[in-house]
């Protein structure tokens, strides 16, 4: 893989290539260095002709608040709404300065209008709360994207980790999809946590019970998987080839799941060499593989 492809030095890439086997015997710390190796990168990515207005409430917590980033020009644009992991006891819209403002530069510059959102984490609040939360993100972009050139009738989501997680549950889950409707034309689920467990070795086992409570007895009845039979529009699903234990098989039992139900699979990605948090923080570098394929997701869809 050349830095021509990734966007990154050799040695950095070597250095990720190091990391990636051992992705999981030190999450944190990986995810660390991973975030300080993209950071001055990203820090160079092209930017320019996109106005980001920042802290844009959509709700009355100090949370339910997004960012807007808009092309210099453009009307009637595809609106792509991201949302960050964090196991859902953490995680910010702005990780650091550069990530994960970085994913939506990138679609701002591939001419949509992006939107970077927020919200509330647990314990404070519980499951379904937070997929409440991205529904009052998709409101406001239905009531105001045309102000910003973006066409309210063509939003698309795209949710990373557990932020894959509180997206599916908002488009699948009867309990969550408003009556009204989930108001999206398509979906991209990175890395999700599609089913809720509290396994030995998960090593997100608390951020699962801080949100969904102890009783184990409930995860299969608040899985995203179990609810696949509900998803009513289009999907495309993306993994790591090194993932937080178990997040690439979840990945896999959805896409089953879906392909079973429609008889014919969605689009499904292994992103070779990835590890979980650079599914994001590569987007506008000058490695563009999935970005470019999350754009002729939109544009099939329409």
């Amino acid at each position: 893989m050349s830095a021509s492809f990734t966007g990154l030095g050799a040695a950095e890439q070597r250095e990720l290539d190091e990391i990636g086997p051992r992705w999981g015997h030190d999450i944190q710390r990986h995810r660390d260095r991973v975030l300080e190796i993209y950071r001055p990168y990203l820090a160079k990515a092209p930017k320019e002709g996109v106005t980001v207005t920042r802290d844009v409430a959509y709700g009355s917590h100090p949370r339910q608040v997004l960012d807007v980033f808009r092309p210099q020009s453009g009307e009637r644009m595809p609106v792509v709404i991201f949302v960050h992991g964090g196991a859902f006891v953490r995680g910010n819209k702005d990780v650091n300065d550069e990530v994960y403002a970085n994913v939506l530069y990138f679609f701002a510059r591939n001419d949509c209008l992006g939107i970077n959102a927020e919200y509330r984490l647990a314990p404070e609040v519980r499951y379904p709360d937070v997929s409440h939360d991205l529904g009052g993100a998709v409101s406001w972009a239905r009531a105001n994207a045309q102000r910003f050139g973006g066409d309210p009738q063509r939003i698309f989501f795209i949710g990373h980790s557990a932020g894959a997680t509180h997206l599916a549950t908002y488009v699948c889950d009867p309990h969550v999809r408003p009556t009204a409707g989930h108001g999206l034309r398509g979906i991209v689920l990175l890395s999700g946590r599609l089913r809720a467990d509290a396994r030995a070795d998960n090593p997100n086992a608390a951020g699962v019970r801080a949100y969904y409570g102890d009783d184990a007895s409930r995860y299969e009845a608040v899985s995203p998987v179990s609810h696949a039979a509900n998803l009513d529009i289009p999907v495309l699903i993306a993994i790591a080839e090194y993932e937080n234990p178990l997040l690439d098989i979840y990945g896999a039992e959805f896409l089953h799941r879906i392909s079973a139900i429609r008889g014919r699979a969605p689009r499904f990605i292994q992103m070779a060499r990835h590890n979980h948090i650079t599914m994001a923080a590569h987007f506008n570098t000058a490695e563009d593989t999935l970005g470019r394929e999350i754009l002729g997701f939109i544009a099939r869809v329409g």
